[in-house]
């Protein structure tokens, strides 16, 4: 059966475990199913690339699944993520996402939603289980505009001669802003790109990021120059383009409170 994608499932939950495993397995994948944070830690430490996918709780045993993500993301293990957790609240998804998660599915969840999203996921990111990101299709690998640089591949930013730490998700934000530049990119599709979230979904994620970037990289946050807001449309990035006459201050439009 060589050449079956693989998947990782994290789950202390046996029922829910077994229950994902029997379905994932009846449409062809191969799965491996744990119950704990560090085994799974240990599965792609010894090799990387081994997963097509990890499902991964939050609430596991000894070690979350935000301390897992956030792990492998250090680590640079870049294998899309999936959380399924019984958590709900906004803070809980918007932390899965600061820790490197590229989709949130909640308990009690529809099976067919999950085998969608599953099977997308890997559709969208299929080089990353395969080899290193440097080498994976086309994608913008480094970006120099204003006063700062970036290097994608090694999670390098550096703004004013400091370096600056960014999650995992906001460098997949700035990437797609910078390889689509001059573009107008509006919400929904963000959250379709980036997100893998259906554009109809109403979150504050988008908005809130954007105030994030213009913080790391906007010399006044309030007037930026290089992410800016074009109203009833979206967004649209600029490396060094004089700011033109439809684009309007964002931040009192986004009435959204930044965080601390």
């Amino acid at each position: 059966m060589k050449g079956r994608k693989q998947i990782l499932v994290v789950e202390d939950e046996k029922h829910i475990g077994t229950l994902v495993k029997y379905n994932l397995e009846a449409e062809g994948y191969r799965v491996t199913l744990v119950e704990d944070g560090p085994t799974a830690l240990k599965l792609l430490r010894a090799d990387p690339y081994a997963f097509d996918l990890i499902i991964l709780d939050l609430m596991l045993p000894g070690m979350s699944g935000y301390a897992v993500c956030e792990t492998l993301r250090n680590e640079k293990v870049m294998v899309p993520v999936l959380i399924l957790s019984a958590r709900s609240l906004s803070e809980d998804r918007t932390r899965g996402f600061d820790c490197g998660a590229n989709q949130y599915l909640t308990k009690p969840f529809d099976l067919d939603e999950l085998l969608a999203r599953a099977k997308n996921l890997m559709r969208l990111y299929p080089q990353q289980s395969t080899k290193p990101m440097e080498t994976a299709g086309t994608k913008l690998n480094a970006i120099r505009f204003g006063r700062a640089t970036i290097n994608f591949d090694t999670y390098e930013v550096v703004v004013d001669d400091k370096d600056v730490k960014m999650t995992h998700k906001e460098l997949q934000l700035l990437r797609y802003f910078a390889e689509n530049e001059g573009r107008v990119i509006s919400r929904q599709e963000l959250l379709a790109e980036v997100w893998d979230m259906s554009g109809d979904m109403q979150t504050r994620s988008v908005d809130q990021f954007m105030l994030r970037l213009r913080r790391i990289f906007e010399l006044d946050p309030a007037k930026p120059k290089h992410f800016l807001t074009v109203r009833d449309a979206g967004y649209r990035f600029v490396s060094d383009t004089p700011q033109s006459p439809d684009i309007s201050p964002p931040i009192d439009e986004l009435d959204v409170t930044p965080n601390p």
